[in-house]
């Protein structure tokens, strides 16, 4: 998730879907994204997942100032 935050975001929050439909399913029932049914190629990330993504790039891959 949080490669996809960094390198395929567009429209600010959304992210195509090229993910596993199980792996979408466990992203929406954590609450993280919105539904991935639909026909709609991509899904929106919700504001929590978009703040976790942040945190956990910032944590992994960037060095303490």
């Amino acid at each position: 998730m949080v490669k996809t935050r960094r390198a395929d975001l567009h429209d600010e929050d959304r992210a195509w879907k090229r993910f596993d439909c199980g792996v979408l399913r466990r992203l929406h029932d954590r609450g993280l994204i919105d539904d991935p049914v639909g026909r709609a190629k991509s899904v929106a990330f919700t504001a929590d997942a978009l703040q976790l993504t942040e945190e956990l790039f910032e944590r992994l891959f960037t060095r303490p100032a």
